[in-house]
């Protein structure tokens, strides 16, 4: 049976003047695939694979379109308008994306690009789109991480301790500002590592590997510059944090520590003026 909200591959039973009707099922009955979004090769009695939603009218229709964001999942949206009742969003399909007033934590603008969740409203049966992200934010099961592994993270907001991160599309997670030496914005997908889970299920989350694995990839980073650059860098432990940072994207007192295991292995030599790759 097809539903909203979902991809399905259903029978053509009619052609009309304004496109073909297909067979939804019990729930939806028949639904419209307009004229323009007909395939160039059909015939009745056979399937076509299309995503189904709420056309204008409010009356189920099927679109041969992939939405940018499938229900159930968070995205990083375009606010194209505002109306009566509420804030329409891009996502790529010829009716735009309803975020309700109710469901928005601040007034949203035109041309600005905001994380939304968008799910089905069980009360209507439509696509929707909400602001109201910890709805949807489930507490990490206990066991599912382990400190040092990798996540996939999406940033959406900016707390007193760092930046708030969902955690594989699930989980709800933090990025503590001591921890972070770039500049980050709402809505970047980035790679990062879990510290440690906390009681409430919330994660604490680094964006560089753990311990040794972290200083050995700094290592490597290190070398390559080098070799880059003809075996000598005028960076060294006398350099200023925002010059390491610019340059590594990462603290002073981790530079240190990779360097000083380069140096200590003999693939480097040190001084005031920088670093120089050992032959």
């Amino acid at each position: 049976m097809a539903h909203i909200g979902e991809r399905a591959s259903l029978t053509i039973l009619r052609e009309q003047p304004f496109g073909l009707f297909l067979d939804a099922g019990d729930e939806l009955g028949e639904v419209l695939l307009p004229r323009r979004e007909m395939p160039v090769k059909w015939q009745i009695g056979g399937e076509v694979e299309v995503f189904l939603y709420h056309d204008s009218e409010d009356r189920p229709v099927a679109t041969m379109k992939h939405p940018g964001v499938m229900p159930g999942n968070f995205a990083y949206l375009e606010c194209l308008a505002i109306t009566g009742v509420g804030a329409f969003l891009d996502w790529g399909l010829p009716k735009d994306l309803l975020l309700p007033f109710r469901e928005q934590k601040e007034r949203l603008e035109p041309g600005k690009s905001y994380v939304v969740h968008v799910h089905v409203d069980e009360a209507s049966g439509r696509i929707v789109a909400t602001r109201r992200l910890n709805k949807f934010l489930g507490p990490a099961p206990a066991g599912r991480y382990q400190e040092g592994q990798e996540v996939e993270l999406m940033l959406y907001g900016k707390t007193e301790l760092g930046y708030k991160a969902i955690v594989d599309g699930k989980h709800g997670g933090v990025l503590f500002a001591n921890e972070v030496f770039r500049r980050l914005r709402a809505g970047e997908k980035t790679k990062g590592y879990v510290v440690q889970v906390r009681p409430d299920g919330k994660i604490d989350l680094s964006l560089y590997p753990p311990g040794r694995a972290r200083i050995d990839d700094l290592e490597t980073r290190i070398e390559e510059e080098l070799k880059a650059r003809s075996g000598f860098w005028a960076l060294s432990d006398k350099s200023p944090a925002e010059e390491i940072h610019k340059a590594l994207g990462v603290s002073k007192k981790a530079f240190k520590q990779a360097a000083g295991a380069l140096f200590k292995k003999r693939r480097i030599e040190l001084s005031d003026e920088g670093m120089r790759l050992v032959d």
